[in-house]
């Protein structure tokens, strides 16, 4: 998952990347609410969420999240504010924000906060997705294939997810990068191929020989990887 992150406090922004990242989130961050709000606006696909502050230099937090939502840009907005006056929430929730969370909070409850919207687009639906024979439940950050329980590093997790998300579509370095690195990442010349590949060993480990000759993700060459199920 790809999260925006626009805070200009820069100790808070740092701990908070830091530790979003430590669970596996790719997380781009801007202090300036103008820029903040035309790269959420010009990059609206790339994003799962925005973590968002409202007190900003050029734009404040409530302006960026109306407008966005009158760009019809829907992804999950977690609004954070030092103000915590019923008015302030209002306006925040008024203008499309999903949840508010005022500041002095703990990360733990931020990160709880964010699980919960990223969930809930899928909330209508099961828990759980799958694909073959292969489950996945994001809540428990659990992956099974063929019934065995898969013991996936972060990385490895979140690619196998972006696959099962999208079944037959063929997904190109490019698009897998930009949604479990950070833009700033330079060094993904092969580190997406080097994931691919513990990945398959992994699956076909658990699958066994009820997996030979079965390519769970094929190379598409030139291209990128698709999943096959």
């Amino acid at each position: 998952m790809r999260l925006l992150l626009i805070e200009d406090n820069e100790k808070l922004a740092a701990s908070l990347k830091k530790g979003l990242g430590a669970e596996g989130y790719a997380v781009d961050r801007e202090a300036d609410g103008k820029t903040a709000f035309e790269l959420g606006a010009a990059r609206r696909e790339d994003y799962d969420l925005a973590i968002l502050d409202v007190m900003l230099p050029r734009m404040d937090g409530v302006e960026i999240c109306r407008r966005w939502r009158e760009r019809g840009i829907g992804f999950p907005v977690l609004m954070l504010t030092a103000r915590d006056a019923v008015e302030d929430r209002v306006s925040g929730l008024d203008a499309g924000a999903d949840d508010y969370l005022p500041k002095p909070f703990a990360f733990d409850e931020l990160s709880a906060r964010v699980r919960a919207l990223l969930r809930r687009p899928r909330e209508s639906g099961a828990a759980a997705y799958e694909a073959g024979d292969i489950l996945i439940d994001p809540a428990r950050h659990s992956a099974t294939v063929a019934g065995r329980e898969a013991s996936l590093t972060l990385k490895e997790f979140r690619l196998l997810e972006l696959f099962v998300r999208h079944p037959g579509r063929i997904l190109t370095r490019d698009n897998i990068v930009g949604k479990l690195w950070d833009f700033e990442f330079g060094g993904f010349s092969n580190v997406v191929d080097v994931h691919v590949k513990n990945l398959r060993r992994k699956l076909e480990a658990l699958r066994g020989n009820a997996g030979k000759g079965h390519e769970v993700i094929e190379t598409v060459r030139g291209l990128g990887y698709r999943f096959k199920g």
